[in-house]
């Protein structure tokens, strides 16, 4: 009793701290019609088999060849999403590197003539890059804007958000990011990157474009929700991998953070995905370091190399790498707090206002940034350089416009170095190199650390939702590595040992993340990857463990929060804890369900398509005896397929086939399925005449027959695992049974061992009343209960 009052009053406090009220968030209207921040609507994914006649018609005409022509296909496709986001990547980073490089070479050249020049030339620079990319996406490509993760996170999750996989949302999302990264705000590529992958992946899905003409029918393959949530999957995975070089860390990025069902062969799909981006991502750097790609450097991909490094730690430093784990939490819990609030306030006052305005606000962010990098390195004084260690390989100064650690930012001498510099006036991977480095001990002080830190921390919170591609993955290793090598500072002064501040600029890197994205096993990979050191893996578990439990003591994950914000409603892996009192039946409330009967007139269907705007109906039939019989689930979009295409109707208001034989089968499945990149057929497309109207349809052919079916009182925690785990967009309640016709157990799924044992009689799968009474067969049909009431995705989010 005491530990659920202290967990119901945990969960009052993070709900009190972290709530918001909206009156624009999504409603829960009970049809699994979902309303996002822009104003559209989201429907439910269909991820379940629809198994009615023409599936089972198309099923039975395909042969083992048919089966592995797909097979073949699938792997083809996974290839092809690892090739094309590979090279969106090296794009991406070859434009940014060079956009950088020659914007840094322009301003050094001309600051040793005139300062104020150079400031002008950087500034119009930077605004010219962030002005492109948020015309981009207010004109071009509105779904392009932010990281994209956690909209990818709902399509996974169940929900078809209009505008997030289409090919101009790609486009928008590539060159918006090398604008926006380009133009020095405070945002990264990496989360873009995930989109671009699935983006990728979708358009592979489904052939490519059918709206800009390029399209491919014989990838034409894979048309179901199903099939393109697992080539998504491998997108997101592919993202991760070209971001990070990370390839392992991707396959656990998917797996961990945006996918809500998972199953092994999906595993060596997305695995291969990974794989071969990391190929193409080495090809390309290969060829690069020959010196085709203009500025692009080493640095031009994110691998801060820590092997040499600290390799072993004392007991003592256990407690402050420990602090660097708390700091990291609490930081990260306030970096998702801030950014709540004011990406409320944009969304509810000021980008209603138009694009003139998102385009205004982030160019006057763009100026903002580009001053305070130009202007506060001039606060401080330029130190004398270190005397060189030829084995380190790092010079001081560096050449200007090339990547490395001391830049020598209007300093009298030559031989001289501004440490804030050497942070601001770098790509954001450069930057973190600098601070990752080993062997340069003091080449920071822990006040110009201290300055980045708050003003890099505030512009992130800042920028952070404004519309254009953005990325949290880079600026928070910013900041976590700023406030780690300040830890790393004082253990040298208070324990007087020599240890390595890169090593803790990294685990204060991955201390913010966990804080602030609440990612443990994926996260983990991916900074042992990016720094090729496993050293110090047991380091980044211990931060990442300590950040993680003390963010989540004040909210949720930055994408949970995010996703929240736009209306995306997510299944969360643990359901609420309320559910755990309430029944099946509660959840229904006192909604009424809208039932066909099998024989349904045209002008019927019409009727109840206009009056209401659910998306599955029960089909409904009687028996001899008058009982009523719940026969199966039509789809909305299906019946409007019918509407459409007319050579279903009858004259007749009687079954087509009384005695059961099937009807022959006059539409293909794929008919069915809604496109991707479309809202398919309305019910404003469908044009009938009067004499239509009087018609009959026969739905038995196209209904679901086995949906599934939950008894009205089943705990609401039971049906919330059933539901998520299965993917399911309806869930019939129904009253309790009277007959059962028999029990499966798991000898039953073992069909190789029942071929084997054919005449051995399984007595734990019959229903047995008395010893004298024969089995029950398996074929007899029970009587299906009345229909008690519908779940939908709405009702599973407590």
């Amino acid at each position: 009793m005491l530990s659920n009052q202290l967990h119901n009053g945990m969960e009052t406090a993070k709900l009190l701290w972290s709530r918001i009220p909206s009156s624009e968030d999504g409603e829960v209207d009970g049809v699994s019609m979902l309303r996002t921040s822009n104003g559209n609507t989201a429907e439910s994914l269909d991820y379940e088999v629809i198994e009615n006649q023409a599936y089972r018609y198309e099923q039975a005409q395909r042969g083992k060849l048919y089966v592995g022509y797909q097979v073949v296909v699938k792997w083809f496709l996974a290839l092809l999403i690892g090739i094309g986001t590979g090279l969106a990547a090296v794009f991406i980073n070859i434009s940014v590197e060079n956009f950088a490089g020659w914007k840094f070479s322009l301003t050094f050249s001309i600051i040793q003539r005139s300062y104020f020049a150079g400031f002008v030339i950087y500034v119009l620079i930077n605004l010219v890059l962030v002005f492109s990319s948020v015309y981009i996406v207010t004109h071009f490509a509105p779904a392009a804007a932010g990281s994209g993760i956690p909209e990818i996170k709902g399509y996974l999750n169940g929900l078809d958000i209009p505008g997030i996989l289409l090919f101009r949302t790609l486009i928008g999302k590539i060159f918006g990011s090398i604008g926006s990264v380009g133009g020095g705000l405070a945002l990264g590529k990496e989360g873009p990157l995930v989109h671009t992958g699935a983006c990728i992946a979708s358009l592979l899905g489904q052939g490519g474009s059918t709206k800009y003409h390029l399209s491919l029918r014989w990838l034409q393959v894979f048309k179901s929700d199903r099939d393109r949530r697992d080539l998504v999957t491998c997108g997101c995975a592919a993202g991760v991998a070209a971001a990070f070089r990370a390839p392992v860390g991707g396959v656990l990025f998917a797996l961990e953070e945006v996918t809500s069902w998972w199953r092994s062969q999906l595993m060596w799909r997305v695995f291969f995905t990974s794989a071969v981006v990391a190929v193409v991502v080495r090809t390309a750097m290969g060829w690069c370091k020959s010196g085709k790609c203009g500025h692009f450097g080493s640095g031009g991909f994110i691998i801060w190399d820590t092997s040499d490094g600290q390799e072993d730690y004392s007991f003592g430093e256990l407690l402050p790498m420990a602090v660097i784990g708390v700091i990291g939490g609490l930081l990260g819990a306030l970096f998702n707090q801030l950014t709540l609030h004011i990406t409320y306030w944009r969304r509810n006052y000021l980008h209603k206002n138009g694009n003139r305005v998102k385009i205004i606000e982030a160019c006057l962010i763009s100026v903002i940034t580009s001053a305070i990098s130009f202007g506060l390195p001039l606060l401080r004084k330029c130190n004398p350089c270190p005397e060189s260690d030829p084995d380190s390989g790092i010079e001081c100064p560096r050449p200007p416009g090339m990547y490395g650690n001391y830049v020598n930012f209007y300093c009298g001498k030559d031989k001289e170095y501004n440490d804030l510099a050497t942070i601001f006036f770098n790509t954001q991977d450069d930057a973190i190199r600098n601070l990752f480095s080993a062997k340069t001990i003091h080449e920071f002080s822990a006040q110009s650390l201290l300055t980045f830190l708050v003003m890099f921390y505030t512009l992130a919170v800042v920028t952070f939702g404004t519309a254009v591609p953005a990325g949290q993955f880079v600026p928070g290793i910013m900041i976590g590595s700023t406030y780690g090598r300040l830890v790393g500072m004082f253990v040298v002064n208070f324990y007087k040992v020599n240890v390595e501040e890169g090593t803790y600029a990294l685990l204060g890197a991955a201390s913010f993340l966990g804080g602030s994205m609440r990612m443990t096993v994926s996260l983990c990979v991916i900074m042992v990857e990016i720094t090729n050191n496993l050293k110090l893996l047991p380091l980044i578990m211990l931060v990442l463990l300590i950040s993680k439990a003390v963010g989540d003591a004040f909210n949720e994950g930055l994408y949970e929060q995010q996703a929240r914000l736009r209306g995306i409603p997510l299944l969360e892996s643990r359901p609420k804890y309320q559910m755990r009192n309430m029944k099946a039946k509660e959840a229904c409330g006192n909604q009424k369900v809208v039932s066909f009967p099998r024989i349904v007139k045209v002008a019927d269907v019409i009727s109840i398509l206009q009056s209401n705007i659910h998306n599955g109906f029960p089909v409904i039939d009687h028996t001899r005896n008058g009982e009523t019989l719940v026969i199966g689930l039509v789809l909305r979009s299906h019946l409007l397929v019918l509407l459409q295409s007319k050579v279903d109707f009858q004259h007749s208001p009687l079954p087509c086939d009384p005695a059961g034989v099937s009807k022959s089968i006059r539409h293909n499945f794929s008919e069915f399925v809604k496109p991707v990149s479309s809202k398919g057929i309305s019910i404003e497309d469908i044009h009938l005449s009067s004499d239509d109207l009087e018609m009959y349809i026969d739905l038995a052919p196209f209904l679901n027959p086995s949906p599934y079916v939950v008894p009205e009182d089943m705990s609401l925690t039971k049906v919330y695992n059933l539901f998520r785990q299965l993917g399911l967009r309806h869930i019939f309640v129904v009253p309790r049974a009277s007959r059962v016709v028999g029990m499966i157990t798991r000898k039953d799924l073992l069909i190789e061992d029942r071929e084997d044992s054919a005449n051995v009689e399984l007595q734990s799968t019959s229903v047995r009343g008395h010893r004298q009474y024969r089995m029950i067969s398996r074929d007899v049909d029970v009587e299906r209960p009345l229909l008690n009431g519908l779940l939908v995705q709405d009702h599973m989010l407590g």
